[in-house]
């Protein structure tokens, strides 16, 4: 099963309303779908979600590289994770994103291939019921309590608060949601890197009196050294988001009990095949998000949710917010936050023909 013809599609699709953390506020997911096909007719879909202040990467810069990553994947095997994942190492540095939306594909297709739904072909056995949180984005107290409201209304069992500025201004945020939602309400704390050290202790201790699950990069990621200190002195769990890119960063949290969780991204992992080795390194318990993906996206990290038992928590929420949606078939949302994969061959989920016509953006390497 030969690649034959690979075909980037980059959109920039309005959200509902601005999405705001600590690095600042986005309007538009700017994301780059991919599309492989092979010489037996197969065709797999991938998807990247580039996030400049995370990431490094924009979505120009995204299709320009995938151009030669493209070229450099034509006529090579496209159901062997390995040694595409190590053609990839090797022909690019870093720009993990950039890489996900291939890997997204090829698993795809190597998953139809093998006439499996992905989580199967991923070494998952049940189809279980997923939920996922809902995120209020960081604002005024009384915005993110209204938009709190709001989330539990809809039906949401989890609600995700981005925070990280003022540690004080960040609790009052967290108490009146709390207030607004009742205790009932599992909170879900994100700073985004955007606290140091003393403001992590101030805000974590300051929160410890409300329903609070655990909270994700409490500080820079360059400080993970210190997230054992940290641990130690906050009554809150700590979950590993920028700071665990891979298995490596997932073993050195581990052996120093750095975190009590890890946040796993396709679009910072690199794909499905770097995110199964995190899995496979820690035995800490963990959780599948994501950054501005669409359903296509997250289809495939639900089927990673479902890949493994470990898998405690699911972060999906995001193409909820999209204005449009572009994808066809993929996961489905019920009521109660409820996740459904399809249980076909393969990812299960594509670009909507529509947005496949031939345009001036548009980039076919064959």
């Amino acid at each position: 099963m030969l690649i034959r013809e690979i075909t980037l599609f980059p959109l920039r699709l309005p959200l509902r309303k601005p999405f705001v953390i600590s690095l600042g506020a986005l309007t538009h997911a700017e994301n780059l779908f991919v599309r492989v096909r092979t010489v037996d007719g197969r065709e797999g879909w991938g998807e990247a979600s580039p996030f400049p202040t995370i990431h490094g990467e924009t979505l120009d810069g995204a299709v320009a590289i995938g151009r030669h990553l493209a070229t450099r994947l034509l006529g090579t095997p496209a159901d062997a994770a390995p040694a595409y994942t190590a053609l990839m190492a090797r022909a690019l540095h870093g720009n993990h994103a950039l890489k996900s939306s291939f890997d997204l594909a090829l698993h795809d297709l190597a998953a139809q291939a093998a006439g499996l739904p992905l989580y199967r072909y991923l070494g998952g056995s049940v189809n279980r019921t997923l939920y996922t949180d809902y995120t209020v984005s960081l604002g005024s107290r009384e915005q993110m309590t209204a938009d709190a409201r709001d989330i539990v209304e809809r039906g949401f069992p989890v609600i995700k608060i981005k925070l990280g500025e003022d540690p004080q201004a960040d609790i009052e945020r967290v108490a009146a949601i709390a207030a607004a939602v009742g205790p009932d309400i599992p909170l879900r704390l994100d700073a985004n890197q955007g606290w140091t050290f003393d403001a992590a202790v101030v805000a974590l201790r300051g929160m410890a009196p409300f329903n609070v699950q655990h909270c994700e990069a409490p500080i820079d990621r360059y400080e993970w050294t210190r997230l054992p200190e940290l641990r130690r002195l906050s009554p809150i769990p700590l979950m590993a988001d920028e700071s665990c890119w891979d298995h490596h960063d997932a073993r050195r949290l581990t052996a120093i009990g750095a975190v009590d969780r890890i946040n796993i991204k396709l679009s910072k992992s690199g794909g499905l095949h770097t995110a199964r080795k995190i899995i496979e390194t820690t035995d800490l318990p963990l959780q599948v998000g994501g950054f501005l993906e669409s359903r296509l996206g997250f289809t495939a990290a639900a089927h990673l949710a479902l890949s493994s038992p470990r898998v405690e928590f699911c972060d999906f929420d995001t193409p909820l917010m999209h204005a449009e949606d572009v994808v066809e078939d993929g996961i489905s949302y019920g009521p109660g936050g409820t996740v459904t994969v399809p249980e076909v061959p393969g990812l299960g989920a594509r670009l909507r023909p529509e947005y496949q016509l031939p345009s001036s953006c548009q980039i076919t390497i064959a």
